[in-house]
Formats: C-alpha cells, sequence, structure tokens
C-alpha cells in the first residue's frame, strides 16, 4: 500500500513538472549563416534581436548562431566581449566553423547539427528562428528531430536565385539540397517573414502550399546610423572630390550582383561627364579583374576610388556620392528579395540607379522619381540614367530631394514595419 501511495506521489509529481514546463516560456535558438563582423549581422540580425528579447521573459535565453569564416584571435575575442557584455539579458553567441559547399560541408553540417541538438536539449530550447532559407535548411532539419517551433526569417528564393545568376546548375549538389529543403521549410515552418508580399504567391506556386502566419518585413536600416547630415569637407578634400559628380556603389562585386557591368556604367559616365566623373566602389571582393577591364575601356585610373570600409564607417562615404547605384542581377526570383543597401542609400538621401523588377524597389524609385531604372543594360541606358538623377536634382534643388528620399526610407525601411511583427510572434 506504502509502494502503491509513493508510485502515486511520484507520478504525480512528474506530471505536475511537465505541466509547469509546459507553461513556461521556453528559449530560442536564432540561426544565421553570417560570420559576426559581417553587416548582415550587425545592421540585419542584431536588431531584430533585440526587437524579439523585447518580447520574451526576462529568463529566457536567445542563443545566436553565426558561421565564421575567420575564426582568428581577434574575431573571437570580438564574440567573447560580445557575450560578456550581455550575459546579463541572456544573449549568447554560438560561433560555428564556415564551410564552402562540397563534402567538408556536408560533413561539417552533420557534427554541428549534432552540437547544436545536444544544444537544444539541454538548454530547452522550443523555438528555431532562422534568417534566410539556407539557415532554414539547417534548422527545418533541427526542428523535426526536436519538434520544436520554425520561424523562417527573410523567407526568399534563395536556391533558384543561385541557378539564375549562374552560380549554381540545376544538377549541382547545393541546387539540389536547398531546393528540397526550401520546400521542406514551407510545410514545416509556423510563420514565415518574407521581405516582399509576391513571396506568398511564389511560394503558393513553387511549392504547392499557401505558406501560414505569413507577414512581409522589408529590409530594415537604423535611420539614426543613415544620414545626410555626416560632415564630409576634410574628407572629400583629401581624396580630391570636390566640384566632382560622384556615384557610390557599397556591396560585392559578382555573384548576385553584375561585374563588368559597374566597369562599363563607370566608362559611361566618364564618356558623358569626362574628368568631372567620380565613382566611390566600397567593396571587400577581390578587385585586380574588375580593374583591368576599366583599362581596357580606357578609364583613367583616378577615376575609380577603391576602399574596404568597415560598416560603421559606411554612412560618412555615402555622404561623399551625388547618387548611388544597387547592380542586383535582374533574374526573375529577385522580384522576391529585398536588397538592404537601398535602404541604407534612401536612409541618406541618395537617388539610386537600380536594375529593372528588383523587390518593390525598382517600382517605388520609378513611381517617385528618385532615381533610375535601367531598363536595359547598355551604354546608351547607363547615360540615360546619369542625366536623368541630374535633372531631378536640378528641377527639386539637392537639399529638397535628399529630403524627399529620406521620406522614403522612413515610409518603407524603418524598425517601426518590424516591431508590429515581432511582438505578434513572441508576445
Amino acid at each position: 500500500m506504502a509502494a502503491y501511495v509513493i508510485f502515486n506521489i511520484i507520478s504525480l509529481t512528474r506530471l505536475l513538472q511537465f505541466y509547469h514546463m509546459s507553461l513556461c516560456k521556453k528559449n530560442i535558438l536564432i540561426i544565421t549563416t553570417w560570420s559576426f563582423s559581417d553587416a548582415l549581422i550587425q545592421t540585419y540580425t542584431l536588431p531584430y534581436l533585440w526587437l524579439i528579447r523585447k518580447y520574451l521573459d526576462s529568463h529566457q535565453k536567445i542563443f545566436l548562431v553565426t558561421s565564421e569564416k575567420d575564426k582568428s584571435k581577434c574575431s573571437i575575442d570580438k564574440i567573447e566581449a560580445f557575450n560578456a557584455q550581455n550575459k546579463q539579458v541572456n544573449i549568447s553567441i554560438i560561433a560555428l566553423q564556415y564551410r564552402s559547399y562540397g563534402i567538408r560541408k556536408i560533413f561539417s553540417s552533420g557534427l554541428q547539427s549534432l552540437y547544436l541538438l545536444l544544444l537544444i536539449y539541454r538548454n530547452n530550447i522550443d523555438t528555431i528562428h532562422c534568417f534566410g532559407t539556407p539557415s532554414g535548411a539547417i534548422g527545418v532539419i533541427l526542428s523535426i528531430f526536436t519538434n520544436t517551433k520554425l520561424v523562417i526569417d527573410s523567407y526568399e528564393p534563395h536556391a533558384e536565385s543561385m541557378l539564375e545568376n549562374g552560380t549554381w546548375s540545376k544538377t549541382s549538389s547545393a541546387y539540389i539540397i536547398l531546393s528540397f529543403l526550401e520546400k521542406l521549410q514551407t510545410y514545416k515552418a509556423i510563420c514565415f517573414i518574407a521581405t516582399t508580399s509576391g513571396m506568398r504567391s511564389y511560394a503558393t506556386h513553387r511549392y504547392g502550399l499557401v505558406p501560414k502566419n505569413f507577414y512581409v518585413k522589408p529590409a530594415c536600416v537604423d535611420l539614426n546610423m543613415f544620414h545626410f547630415e555626416h560632415e564630409t569637407l576634410n574628407l572629400k578634400r583629401e581624396l580630391q572630390l570636390e566640384q566632382k559628380i560622384i556615384c557610390v556603389y557599397a556591396g560585392k562585386l559578382g555573384g548576385i550582383y553584375l561585374d563588368k557591368e559597374i566597369a562599363d556604367f563607370i566608362a559611361a559616365g566618364f564618356s558623358l561627364l569626362g574628368n568631372r566623373f567620380r565613382f566611390l566602389l566600397l567593396t571587400s571582393s577581390k578587385t585586380k579583374e574588375f580593374l583591368l577591364h576599366l583599362q581596357s575601356l580606357n578609364v583613367p585610373n583616378e577615376v575609380v576610388i577603391t576602399r574596404f570600409i568597415p560598416h560603421h564607417e559606411i554612412p560618412v562615404w555615402l555622404n561623399l556620392a551625388d547618387f548611388a547605384i544597387n547592380p542586383v542581377k535582374p533574374v526573375p526570383s529577385k522580384r522576391y528579395c529585398t536588397s538592404i543597401k537601398d535602404g541604407e542609400y534612401w536612409a541618406t538621401g541618395l537617388p539610386v540607379v537600380i536594375t529593372k523588377d528588383i523587390s518593390d524597389d525598382s517600382q517605388i524609385i520609378a513611381e517617385n522619381q528618385i532615381g533610375y531604372v535601367l531598363k536595359d543594360l547598355c551604354e546608351a541606358e547607363y547615360k540615360n540614367a546619369i542625366v536623368a538623377i541630374l535633372e531631378q536634382k536640378k528641377k527639386c534643388g539637392e537639399f529638397t530631394l535628399k529630403q524627399k528620399i529620406r521620406g522614403i526610407a522612413k515610409q518603407y525601411r524603418g524598425f517601426d514595419h518590424s516591431e508590429a511583427i515581432y511582438c505578434k510572434i513572441y508576445s
């Protein structure tokens, strides 16, 4: 009899513990495929992480997974400093080693997935929040094995985009695997945050399922960081940019972006404006072949100023420019992807030259006359773009045009657009 009573007490205790755990809000694993120093973490992930933190209980923990190409002492020190600084608010970074696609990637992903499985079980994680479908590929597998909730943020067709821009082929293992896992994410996730409204119909057509709990969040920027009031006179004088017409591009060469076409655009600008034209190329990409192509187009070396600038310094350099360019390859899937750099350009008050059918941005630029949408990739259109922007500046006045464009940034790229979404998901 005593044994029976003890057995029932133990059973009741376990039942109460299970019930208590089911009522408790649990912890969150946020997965990215970017390094901690990358602008995509600093300006695109961390601001949203703080919004999520805002709607959690103080005891709930957030684990942020990054993918580090360079695990040097400097990068590790930065991550450790971040973890120490944010220990009290229960936010910590898990730095994994980056591997490019191939056999090493598959083997490494297997070991890393096992590590994350243990992390999930040990830390009572019940939600996996993934930024982008490549990180969602890891998240959906973990979600299936652990029966955790899956949220896909920045829901975009990455595999199709890589196929269309020529980076992957239709028979490549990377394309086949990610295509399958993107479809699996669409069926498994409980919530989707896309960058354009058109992604819902794209997913319905491609995957045969209407995504549930679908939200639209553009690629927002910190409007306090980017503005057109930075002092640049000394830098302009140092770079000999006074009385010049300056175009800026802050981004990579190749991949999802054009390469030689940017050089052709620069040559067209020099042909049109002569020595008054200058081009700021702010990139981490290797530029040797790009600069050789420019030389073959008879563009003098002084026309292009190439720098790799830490992201926190980018706002000052953008303020040197009269207009900007966003040379995304105009492939069909880019209609459903939003570029962060447009928001940064707009917040700085810069008119933008952009390729056609990029997110909602091409339409916004055309309708508001705050730049130019290239109808074709040719010299005549490049010159048309520059002439159109100079006319817009002359017609509106430079300061008035900057204010107008800054207003567009507030309307479409402010973080207040995101807060309501994260509130619905996590409050």
